[in-house]
């Protein structure tokens, strides 16, 4: 049998770094995995509802096809797989307002839905074999994780209500970090900057375990009910369909994570936020994602580990330093390697805000001081 592995497009995929654990700017191609547990009686609703998102989605750019199938041991469970040229065009398309409205119909007629998502890294014979296919891109080399999933929430408080929510959101009891015998909440770091909330969990094992696992915690249910009235956005967490939409839109994926080959006890977690213009933040994101990959490779670079999360014109950059930034160089900790990268940085960067001055004369001290984050609280379980 003939595969494909010998026809990666090389010239469209860089080569990965080892250090590189977590990405999606490789230029391979994506397999999207939807599970669906249909409600009894909702069968030609969800059908219904599939055909009107089939027909939606077949016109977003960077979709190439999508099947529908039924368990042949379960009727009420359904499985629904994509294909996309690569991951940036799904996240841009998953992660937007247009996307929400489209899956409103389908969120009524299931009890339960959980989205996987895979880059292929090899295959044999099918569509790809035909001349016509040469083109499709396949992962160059597998990934090397650590068994660490990293994944983000973000969300706005009213202007004014800064203070109430950082000390809400810092005095509380953590939640058991044990899920069940194969899922372990590892760490959960939360960050501030002007009205906008970053929470960044570590996760060994399922995270929509430890998701709804951390939901049903006491103290985080009434940590969540004391923030609602400072939210922007409105939120009722007993209507479960106002608490989908809610932390649908405040999920910001984790797009690269670097790390360096070494460690150091003494390395210091620290966020830092870049807010993109309009439609730029997924480009921005990848440009962040090079600076890593070449600090990853320097020995002489503080940075040991790095995480973008992107969502829309948010991107924040979760790194963990080497005898903190205040003895570090700002282009590096910026996540730059020249000054050719800070000119596109900043030309990517929204002046609403940063500093206008700081961007367009390149004061990386300045665009530093202003991007990094306020700590509110950063706890790790014992042995993560």
């Amino acid at each position: 049998m003939t595969t494909t592995s010998e026809r990666v497009a090389g010239s469209r995929a860089q080569k990965a770094s080892h250090h590189v654990s977590q990405s999606v700017f490789d230029g391979s191609r994506l397999r999207v995995v939807l599970l669906v547990d249909v409600h009894d009686g909702a069968h030609q609703e969800f059908l219904d509802a599939y055909e009107q998102l089939c027909n939606q989605v077949a016109s977003v750019p960077g979709h190439v096809s999508d099947q529908l199938c039924q368990s042949i041991e379960n009727p009420s469970q359904w499985l629904i797989t994509s294909e996309w040229e690569s991951a940036p065009p799904f996240l841009a398309w998953v992660n937007s307002e247009e996307h929400v409205r489209m899956v409103e119909p389908l969120h009524s007629c299931v009890r339960d839905t959980r989205s996987l998502r895979f880059h292929v890294v090899r295959e044999t014979g099918g569509p790809a074999a035909d001349a016509g296919q040469a083109e499709r891109r396949l992962q160059t080399a597998p990934r090397i994780g650590d068994g660490v999933i990293r994944h983000a929430l973000t969300f706005t408080v009213k202007p004014g209500s800064e203070e109430i929510v950082a000390k809400i959101l810092s005095d509380y009891a953590s939640p058991e970090p044990q899920v069940d015998d194969t899922t372990r909440l590892c760490r959960t770091s939360l960050f501030m900057h002007g009205n906008r909330v970053v929470r960044a969990i570590e996760v060994r094992g399922d995270l929509l375990a430890a998701l709804r696992h951390v939901a049903r915690q006491p103290e985080v249910r009434a940590v969540e009910e004391a923030i609602n009235p400072h939210l922007e956005q409105d939120r009722d967490l007993d209507d479960p369909e106002s608490a989908r939409v809610f932390f649908t839109r405040a999920a910001l994926p984790a797009v690269h994570h670097v790390m360096a080959g070494r460690q150091d006890s003494r390395a210091e977690r620290y966020a830092l936020f870049y807010p993109a213009r309009p439609d730029l933040g997924m480009k921005l994101a990848e440009v962040l994602s090079r600076g890593d990959e070449a600090a990853a490779d320097d020995p002489r670079s503080p940075v040991l580990r790095s995480t973008i999360f992107q969502r829309d014109d948010v991107v924040v950059r979760l790194i963990d330093v080497c005898d903190g930034l205040e003895a570090a160089d700002p282009v590096q900790i910026l996540g730059l390697t020249d000054s050719a990268q800070v000119a596109e940085l900043t030309t990517l960067l929204d002046d609403a805000g940063t500093d206008a001055t700081a961007s367009k004369d390149g004061g990386t001290a300045r665009l530093l001081e202003l991007a990094r984050m306020d700590l509110v609280t950063d706890r790790r379980s014992p042995d993560a």
